[in-house]
């Protein structure tokens, strides 16, 4: 496997060691088990061999927002680190995804965190119902999502209105397809650290609302990056997405 250079890999992976260990005191901190919240590992603008590194290390969980490096990306991965070596990494979808994309990520991504449009849930279940389907007649498979919230009302941000949260969720969890799973939020990008706090704490509500209304499970909050990630699971995150603090500053 071709691997980075041994000075840019030892960095890469000491700030990846401090960023789990720290996910890990978080969880403790907040009277849960250190397993019950995961690092997504956010490669985007990143090379293949980053990836590639980590996951020799033993991680495995890496997210994406540009669909097409990240398709290329995961071809790149698999090839460096062998085919059964790299289709143990998960792929998540975490970036704006436009309605006309959805053909390209359900089915090659575990996860998406960004389904903000009933037009876009519409259009992955019409493109999962056209995916092979098993010897059994069911589909091959159904799409894991979660719903993006706009938490801190900003006209310049993806995600739908807070008020629309539980009726979209209600749309999605209908469709056979797709697989609700929770929620994903975004703070205003001012708001660090304990700033931060009082939207997660209202994330947190509005999952709980819609649990009750729906009468199903939604057991992911994917919430919090490098600069507000502890407080996130202090407030219940199940996943947290860190790029910077593990990859060091991105090129765009």
């Amino acid at each position: 496997m071709a691997m980075m250079e041994e000075k840019q890999a030892a960095a890469l992976r000491q700030r990846f060691l401090e960023v789990r260990d720290r996910v890990r005191a978080a969880a403790r901190a907040s009277g849960r088990q250190e397993d019950a919240v995961a690092l997504v590992a956010v490669s985007k603008t990143h090379p293949a061999e980053a990836v590639a590194e980590l996951a020799a290390l033993g991680h495995t969980l890496f997210g994406e927002s540009y669909v097409q490096e990240a398709l290329a990306k995961q071809e790149a991965v698999c090839s460096l680190m062998g085919g059964e070596a790299g289709r143990q990494v998960q792929w998540h979808f975490i970036g704006h995804l436009q309605s006309k994309k959805a053909k390209d990520v359900v089915g090659r991504f575990s996860l998406i965190h960004a389904v903000d449009s009933l037009k876009l849930a519409q259009n992955m279940q019409n493109r999962l119902a056209m995916l092979p389907v098993t010897q059994t007649g069911a589909p091959a498979g159904v799409q894991d999502v979660l719903i993006q919230v706009n938490i801190g009302r900003e006209p310049q941000k993806s995600g739908v209105a807070i008020e629309d949260a539980a009726s979209l969720a209600e749309d999605v969890a209908q469709m056979p397809l797709l697989r609700l799973q929770g929620f994903m939020c975004m703070p205003p990008f001012h708001c660090t650290g304990d700033m931060a706090t009082p939207f997660f704490e209202h994330m947190r509500t509005i999952r709980d609302a819609v649990e009750h209304r729906l009468g199903m499970p939604l057991p992911h909050l994917s919430m919090g990056m490098s600069h507000d990630f502890e407080q996130a699971i202090a407030q219940g995150a199940t996943l947290v997405r860190v790029g910077t603090d593990i990859f060091g500053t991105r090129d765009a």
